[in-house]
């Protein structure tokens, strides 16, 4: 009898609605560029099956600056384990995906092809199908390469950017991976407005490179329209005359920023420089930013006799931009966070309780809550092929036969 999944069950009264109920995602992702996507769209309410191996997602086994990759991008998600080795395992996820809006992919190219799980081969049995694939490299001369956030960083130019000169430097966050992530959303989300329309899903792909070349495009830019390159970020020429971190008194740093012509009139009034606004030779960012090597020194000296908390106060009261040095971990205990539900309650694998942020979006007024917790290995397999129609001797024999793993 042909297989048809059932619609799932609301876990909470408003989650129909978000904006992408009823949507269903079938997700063959590891890492952080696919499970980003499928976050997003967990999130906003699509109901998304992590197709997993019977071991697991690798990814939870990561340690070290790895360690928080599947904690952070995998929240609303519902675990399938299947090994698609198998006859069984294999029909199971074309079950899934032939019934599926949307499959989202990040594994080697060709991987999910050679099992008949490619777009080609499953559009044929669901043309409304947008199957998303998020790759190193788009089609081209590098798309054989493999490809690390690293690897894309250093040849697209950000690592120059973000080191001192000579020092190429990678961000301190998967910048790559996450923005290529979210580039997939927004594939997807025009896929689905298409479908709309045409009645038919399409493919979609992005790529880290590409997603990387985009965020650098600004210095490209910048060389277009003044001939000049840019160079790294520690050590180019500053567009604002103050734009900088300051040592307090008390051996903490401040960043200040003060980049226009009021906020340099707002300065000098609340820190008593009224001869500093009345100098000509200082009238405008330009100027300022010429004169660094005069103005700086006092700057120093005036913040540098001001504890962290007291500049800031005085930053914060009259309204000029600053910042603390936060390291992540200091984030869950931020006062704005906390208060304006940024942080999110979450339930690890492991059973630890802890806080995690959630999506930075209000819409209607809400914030995008947490409706599963972080899923154990297969803890909704029998649940997700009960719905796809898969009978209870069937579901039995697959588990007996080590194509489904069940931890429910």
């Amino acid at each position: 009898m042909p297989h048809t999944l059932a619609p799932m069950k609301a876990t909470q009264d408003d989650s129909a609605r978000l904006p992408l109920h009823g949507v269903r995602v079938i997700e063959f992702c590891h890492m952080v560029m696919g499970p980003t996507c499928g976050m997003i769209l967990a999130d906003m309410g699509a109901d998304v099956i992590k197709v997993e191996p019977l071991h697991g997602d690798t990814t939870r086994r990561l340690v070290h600056q790895g360690a928080g990759f599947f904690a952070t991008y995998n929240r609303n998600k519902r675990s399938l384990a299947l090994d698609l080795k198998s006859d069984s395992g294999l029909k199971a996820a074309k079950t899934l995906c032939v019934d599926a809006d949307i499959v989202v992919e990040n594994l080697r190219p060709g991987a999910l092809e050679g099992l008949g799980l490619g777009y080609g081969a499953l559009s044929a049995d669901n043309p409304r199908l947008i199957y998303c694939a998020l790759k190193g490299f788009l089609d081209g001369p590098y798309a054989h390469r493999k490809a690390l956030d690293e690897v894309v960083q250093m040849m697209a130019g950000l690592a120059y950017m973000t080191g001192p000169e000579g020092r190429p430097l990678r961000a301190g966050a998967s910048v790559t991976d996450i923005m290529g992530g979210m580039f997939g959303v927004i594939g997807i989300m025009a896929a689905l407005r298409e479908r709309e329309q045409t009645g038919r899903g399409q493919p979609v792909m992005t790529a880290l490179y590409e997603t990387t070349v985009h965020m650098v495009a600004q210095h490209m830019m910048q060389y277009a329209v003044t001939g000049i390159p840019t160079g790294p970020m520690p050590d180019r020429p500053r567009a604002w005359a103050v734009y900088d971190t300051f040592e307090t008194k008390d051996d903490e740093n401040v960043f200040v920023g003060i980049v226009s012509d009021t906020q340099w009139k707002i300065f000098c009034e609340a820190f008593g420089r009224q001869d500093l606004y009345d100098d000509p030779s200082l009238e405008t960012n330009a100027l300022r930013s010429e004169a660094r090597a005069r103005i700086m020194p006092i700057l120093e000296g005036l913040f540098g006799a001001m504890t962290k908390d007291e500049l800031m106060a005085e930053c914060d009261r009259v309204g000029l931009p600053f910042a603390p040095i936060t390291k992540p971990h200091d984030l869950f205990d931020d006062p704005h966070l906390l208060k304006s539900g940024g942080l999110l309650d979450v339930t690890l694998p492991g059973g630890k309780k802890t806080k995690i942020p959630g999506l930075p979006i209000i819409m209607d007024g809400r914030r995008v809550q947490i409706r599963h917790d972080l899923p154990r290995i297969g803890q909704h397999s029998r649940d997700i092929l009960v719905e796809a129609g898969f009978s209870t001797n069937e579901i039995v024999e697959m588990i007996a036969d080590g194509a489904v793993l069940s931890d429910d």
